[in-house]
């Protein structure tokens, strides 16, 4: 179903469709853009905040680690082990 959008433009259920459509970001790009950061441009107080959220991202990464492993252990408790 085509409308006329409010800019003018032509629009699909309610989308311009003469916007361009965004970048997807790949898996883990954020994290490798952050490590090739020049780190000497940082003052030290911004290094430390910038420790202090990475450690968190470390601790919710860990906690989902633990969310799986324990997944996979309740799995492997009810339908057996899966054979190598």
């Amino acid at each position: 179903m085509h409308t006329e959008g409010a800019a003018g433009g032509k629009a699909w259920l309610g989308i311009a469709m003469d916007e361009p459509a965004e970048a997807r970001i790949g898996r883990g790009q954020r994290l490798a853009e952050a490590m090739r950061e020049d780190l000497e441009v940082f003052g030290v107080g911004e290094l430390e905040e910038r420790i202090a959220v990475l450690q968190t991202e470390i601790d919710r990464v860990r906690a989902q680690i633990e969310k799986k492993r324990a997944g996979r252990a309740a799995a492997d408790a009810l339908f057996g082990r899966p054979k190598d």
